[in-house]
């Protein structure tokens, strides 16, 4: 009688142990100053944004629960591949460099570099050609450092921390221009949230950028219910629904 017991006490060990592992809750990595992709709530002091909405709104779909944490843009990617998050959910450029080292969805959103000058530098910019000779700046470790440089026009392209970095030194003059996410930095400005610059507009992008979420290399499981649930949400309208909510539409 004890073993028999035993094995049903066993056999209810393991469905409640598989049970729990169907419901584990995945890290998500996202960044806290990429409005209105994703940018820290200093309200909730939570992330927030398009990428948490959607990655919330397949969370749910697909029957797992997610944490987002917020860090650094340029550990997002050695997050992934120590396993310390076990998705990127983020403006992260789908670029063939990253996609050696990590898995990538399908795309989420596209669109090209944004431009930004000093308030009191009026030029109708028509191409980067007008820029030459100058020094600009960009993030450290986006889709804009590679393409910028090989250029060839730039008597410099200064590597910042984050996007606030180059956008205060084209503000403060010390650089003739910066280049960043175009729907990112456009949010940015109209809402006031830096002062002394403005957007470009009328310059031909030289860099497409498609953005999507990104799990480890050779995570298929993961991959496959993230691109399940992306799909059906272009078909029902929950994406559109979501990058309305953050003036993308």
């Amino acid at each position: 009688m004890a073993s028999k017991l035993t094995r049903i006490a066993l056999v209810l060990f393991l469905i409640t142990l598989a049970s729990s592992g169907l419901a584990q809750t995945l890290q998500v990595g996202s960044t806290p100053t990429g409005v209105p992709f994703t940018f820290l709530d200093t309200k909730t002091n939570s992330v927030q944004g398009v990428m948490v909405d959607l990655i919330n709104a397949i969370a749910k779909d697909q029957g797992f629960t997610v944490e987002v944490q917020g860090m650094p843009f340029n550990t997002l990617i050695p997050s992934l591949q120590t396993s310390k998050i076990q998705i990127i959910s983020a403006a992260l450029g789908m670029t063939p460099e990253r996609r050696e080292v990590v898995d990538f969805t399908d795309p989420v959103y596209s669109y090209g570099e944004g431009v930004v000058v000093n308030e009191k530098d009026t030029k109708a910019y028509k191409s980067y050609e007008e820029m030459k000779g100058e020094t600009v700046g960009v993030q450290v470790g986006t889709v804009y450092v590679e393409p910028m440089k090989k250029t060839g026009l730039f008597k410099e392209v200064k590597a910042y921390d984050s996007m606030a970095d180059v956008i205060r030194d084209v503000g403060l003059n010390r650089i003739k221009a910066g280049f960043g996410d175009y729907p990112i930095v456009a949010y940015q400005i109209s809402q006031g949230v830096h002062k002394d610059v403005r957007l470009v507009k009328g310059i031909p992008t030289i860099v497409n950028v498609n953005i999507g979420m990104a799990v480890k290399k050779g995570d298929t499981a993961l991959l496959e219910k993230l691109n399940k649930s992306l799909a059906k949400f272009k078909s029902d309208g929950t994406l559109d629904k979501i990058l309305e909510k953050w003036g993308l539409k």
